[in-house]
């Protein structure tokens, strides 16, 4: 009687079990399918992250930028920053229920955000930034009421913001800068929507950093943008200590940090100072530019990029952290560390490569910094010395444009000034090295070369160009006679990909070189014309990878 009572008990539990763990095991199926889903979307996956790593046979809070939580191992955050991944984001994604951070920043995401995100109601980070997203922004991101941060800058979002998030209570951060947004302060910042006090509240609600364009941004950071080196490691209140207003540091500490400036530490020497690379007590890596005071022009080279970096701020900027001045013996500044290096060292590597669309990316960043530095400004920025050195790459493979030290401020009524100051040969417009005219028409022509350097991989003071000959008009030959002779030879090795014509792309890119090149200034394109007509030819870059596939 007793062993068939235990029995039946067994019996009953078994049975009651059952249920349970199929709907556990349902649940967790319900995560894996929605990733595959977004694998399936993906069309391009240079590193082969997701192809490698994420497969069904593994589980799922094992794969690559997936957390999962402790008790229920479900999906609780999605991390796929600076992989370079290209594709669409599938509906399949709001199926993702227990998911609390959402992270994709600094890929080639395009089209528009699927109507079922709005059902990831536990979601508190959500960051799409750098990506290719275009529509307007979706008035149900107002429905994800537990967001504490947003950030959806350098997309191609379009039309106004939606009053519905206005009345996201948890939201703290909200970055929309570098979309097309239309009258922002006026649609957006009212009294009865969103206080316009220097610290910007929402209404009733907590402090909130808005960043909306760059002629209206708070001193913050954003915290979502921060680099995050673990996938389980969410934004603190630490890592919105804006960089420039740490600390300065004395000339004991840097000279610690680079171990007494070694030879070993040095990064690059520039016109007026060298670059080493530095280690702090807590770990942090960082760049330190030392002038060379014993140079005329260092001391006004260290005020003239210390004004440029303190007054601008823009994704494709090195950062400057703080700056060390002791009195007239040394000056230096504290700058953000790029573990890439130059664009110039990838370009000229036996061993590293740049596809088309890594090379169009960094285009695209350049062009946009210049953009910004002569058009989003009280005062225009003329940077007077573009080339690839100058050009750094950070852990994501975004550009971001250094080196002001030979930098000129324009005022608004003067848009050219006559200076002395030398720039690199070969990238100097005409106008620069004959006369000393320096404007924004001088950087357009620096960057058409650059644009050809990049595509032919062949620097302009190469010893094949000798007398008229210049890699401008090798350039014009070669267009009209044959397009294989200028273009990288690796650029044209697509095994796999025949059907993906690179040689367009490559033509598009040198054309629009060109036109930034012709000889009188008043004829060159403007930085704005030219990001979106970089935009356009990876639109259909894109389409056609996709296509291809």
């Amino acid at each position: 009687m007793g062993n068939t009572f235990l029995n039946l008990a067994l019996l009953i539990i078994f049975h009651f079990s059952m249920p349970t763990f199929s709907m556990k095991l349902t649940t967790i199926l319900t995560d894996q399918s929605a990733l595959l889903a977004l694998k399936d979307h993906v069309i391009h996956d240079p590193e082969n992250v997701l192809t490698t790593n994420w497969s069904a046979s593994a589980p799922v809070c094992n794969w690559f930028g997936v957390s999962c939580g402790s008790k229920h191992r479900r999906v609780t955050a999605l991390n796929l920053t600076g992989l370079g991944l290209v594709g669409t984001l599938p509906p399949h994604l709001g199926n993702l229920s227990f998911l609390s951070l959402l992270r994709i920043t600094n890929n080639s995401f395009y089209g528009r955000l699927p109507v079922q995100l709005s059902n990831l109601h536990r979601l508190k980070y959500l960051s799409f930034g750098s990506n290719y997203f275009s529509g307007e922004i979706p008035s149900w991101l107002g429905s994800l009421t537990e967001l504490g941060g947003m950030s959806l800058y350098h997309n191609n979002f379009k039309g106004v913001i939606p009053f519905s998030l206005g009345y996201l209570s948890k939201l703290q951060i909200l970055v929309l800068s570098e979309n097309r947004i239309s009258d922002l302060k006026e649609k957006f910042l009212k009294e009865d929507h969103l206080e316009t006090t220097q610290s910007n509240h929402l209404r009733g609600m907590k402090p909130c950093v808005v960043q909306l364009d760059f002629m209206f941004q708070t001193a913050k950071l954003d915290l979502l943008e921060i680099p995050r080196r673990r996938k389980d490691k969410l934004p603190t209140q630490e890592d919105m200590i804006p960089l420039g207003t740490w600390r300065r540091f004395s000339y004991h500490e840097l000279r610690q940090a680079t171990d007494g400036f070694k030879d070993s530490r040095l990064l690059g020497n520039g016109s007026y100072g060298s670059v080493f690379q530095g280690i702090l007590r807590d770990g942090t890596i960082i760049a330190v530019k030392v002038f060379k005071l014993e140079l005329e022009r260092a001391f006004k080279s260290f005020d003239v990029e210390c004004d440029v970096l303190r007054n601008t701020r823009h994704r494709n900027l090195v950062k400057v952290i703080s700056s060390c001045s002791n009195d007239l013996n040394f000056k230096a500044l504290v700058l953000e560390f790029m573990p890439n290096g130059s664009l110039d060292k990838w370009l000229y590597s036996n061993t590293q490569y740049l596809d088309i669309l890594q090379r169009l990316n960094i285009m695209i960043d350049v062009a946009s910094a210049l953009e910004y530095l002569h058009h989003g400004n009280a005062t225009p920025v003329v940077h007077c010395d573009l080339k690839p050195n100058n050009v750094l790459l950070d852990e994501y493979m975004v550009a971001h444009l250094s080196d002001f030290g030979i930098a000129k401020l324009l005022s608004e009524e003067v848009s050219m000034i006559q200076t002395m100051t030398m720039a690199t040969f070969g990238y100097m417009a005409p106008e620069y090295g004959v006369e000393g005219i320096v404007s924004t028409k001088g950087d357009v022509y620096s960057f058409g070369i650059l644009l050809m350097e990049i595509i032919t991989r062949k620097k302009p003071t190469d010893e094949m160009f000798a007398g008229e000959r210049t890699l401008k008009s090798w350039v014009i030959e070669s267009i009209s006679a044959s397009l294989n002779q200028v273009v990288d030879p690796k650029l044209l090795s697509t095994i796999g990909r025949e059907d993906l014509k690179v040689e367009n792309y490559a033509l598009s890119i040198l054309q629009v070189g060109l036109e930034c090149c012709v000889e009188l200034p008043n004829e060159r394109l403007q930085m704005k014309e030219i990001v979106m007509k970089l935009k356009k030819i990876k639109e259909k870059l894109l389409r056609d990878m996709e296509r291809v596939r």
